[in-house]
């Protein structure tokens, strides 16, 4: 399995366009630019609709399924769907996540655009192309879904964003998943007074130790920090404080499978 890192800011990217604060102006110095959270599978099947255009050298042409986490328009951006509507592909693409993501996506479609639209809650399942799809619980402010995808290949990625501490009950569907790679949302950095469905500094790593309590992360999983803010403290440094949990930040357009990403930051294990 191929994934491709579009997006691995925040709502706001990384920086925020009107902030000044340390870890922005250093972002700004070391051109860092992260886009709001999205990924890639494959080519073929994409991960949260994000309001910001892909990398340059990132072509959707060939994306047949769309797995939506929620409807916070950071993750559910409907005029991607108008775009493709305008290039007049006719090739059939599914739109799956919590209903309030399909409610929010029905408006942009035209009459006779070739898009079903598949409403996932936790606990069902979807397979298309090849993919099977688990959607899990998140604990988040509005109905969200986490994704457990198998691809073709056998490569199994778990996509952990938006979420607060994990629901027990996603821990324990997650028993002996043993993934390939985990994008696990890591937002606040060491804002740990949000108290909002995301995770920091703090809550990150514990949600890591359960992972691994269970078998669902493993010394041979890859696990990737998105949803990253300005809240964090500038890249280098939160690399090294990743690092020691066994995690790591990547650049947008980061590739992860084989044995390591392209453009990779901090460690690999």
């Amino acid at each position: 399995m191929r994934v491709t890192l579009l997006g691995t800011g925040a709502a706001d990217g990384w920086p925020n366009p009107w902030c000044t604060c340390t870890s922005c102006s250093d972002a700004r110095a070391t051109g860092q630019a992260r886009r709001p959270t999205s990924a890639l599978l494959d080519g073929v099947l994409l991960l949260d609709l994000s309001p910001a255009p892909p990398p340059v050298e990132v072509c959707l042409a060939e994306v047949r399924t769309v797995l939506v986490t929620h409807d916070h328009p950071d993750h559910c951006a409907p005029l991607a769907l108008l775009a493709r509507q305008w290039v007049r592909r006719d090739e059939p693409l599914t739109v799956a996540g919590p209903a309030p993501v399909l409610d929010a996506v029905r408006p942009w479609l035209g009459p006779g655009d070739p898009v079903d639209l598949v409403a996932l809650g936790p606990g069902d399942r979807l397979d298309r192309h090849g993919y099977a799809v688990r959607a899990l619980a998140a604990a988040h402010e509005v109905p969200t879904v986490l994704f457990d995808v198998t691809g073709p290949d056998g490569g199994r990625l778990l996509y952990a964003t938006d979420t607060g501490p994990l629901p027990e009950g996603t821990v324990e569907a997650a028993r002996g998943a043993a993934y390939d790679v985990v994008l696990l949302e890591e937002t606040f950095g060491d804002h740990v007074t949000h108290g909002t469905g995301h995770l920091d500094l703090t809550t990150f790593p514990a949600q890591l130790d359960r992972l691994r309590a269970v078998g669902a992360v493993t010394a041979a999983t890859d696990v990737v920090a998105v949803h990253l803010g300005h809240h964090n403290p500038p890249t280098a440094v939160l690399a090294g404080r990743l690092a020691r949990h066994g995690a790591r930040v990547v650049p947008d357009g980061a590739e992860l499978g084989g044995e390591r990403a392209v453009g990779g930051e901090g460690s690999f294990h």
